[in-house]
């Protein structure tokens, strides 16, 4: 019988070797050949799953977005909303070997982005999903009340999120900065986090 092949997984190594390409040479180092070396395969094997370095850029900068919100789902829900708060937030920065390769490669696909609108629209719908889970996870710790307390909370993650994208940035160039930046991440939490939620209180629970 024909060996049965996996097409996704398949595009899943594929879109890797996307991955490690851009965050260790750049983007303009991926091409179909490359990534056929990288991931031990021919330019046509290559080609079975994608035509064109566009469309393995689009699948490269989907799969390390699903990664992160595989790690965001992972974070332990029972922590105090704070503490919660920041595990999440560090899910998404260069902290290791891994996600350092992931934030490389990602900077260099929101570079190409602006000038790719196809690629741009992925990055949007990427964000916009992590801001929508950001938005349902402060609505379940009861964040916020009265009519405005959706864009409340929406206002919240986008903050949460344009800060962890300067983190990220910064320990890319600056990794030696670690605990200076993680000060930080604990300044701006204090900031952006009312007091009882820090307490691991909800608001609701607060007025009850």
């Amino acid at each position: 019988m024909p060996k049965t092949v996996d097409r996704d997984e398949q595009r899943r190594q594929i879109g890797a070797a996307v991955l490690r390409l851009a965050s260790e040479l750049g983007l303009d180092e991926v091409s179909v050949r490359t990534v056929a070396a990288a991931s031990g395969r021919s330019p046509g094997a290559v080609q079975k799953y994608f035509r064109t370095k566009d469309e393995m850029l689009a699948f490269a900068a989907e799969l390390a977005g699903e990664r992160i919100e595989e790690r965001m789902a992972a974070v332990d829900s029972g922590l105090p909303p704070r503490e919660a708060l920041r595990a999440l937030v560090l899910t998404t920065l260069p902290l290791d070997a891994e996600r350092r390769a992931e934030a490389a490669a990602q900077l260099a696909f929101a570079t190409r982005a602006a000038h790719h609108p196809g690629l741009g629209a992925i990055r949007r719908q990427i964000d916009e999903d992590v801001r929508t889970a950001l938005g349902g996870w402060l609505a379940a710790i009861g964040h916020g009340s009265g009519p405005d307390a959706a864009a409340g909370r929406l206002a919240l993650a986008d903050a949460v999120i344009a800060l962890s994208d300067g983190l990220a940035l910064r320990l890319l160039y600056a990794p030696d900065d670690r605990d200076a930046l993680l000060r930080a991440l604990d300044h701006a939490l204090d900031a952006l986090i009312p007091a009882p939620l820090q307490a691991g209180e909800t608001l609701s629970r607060s007025r009850g």
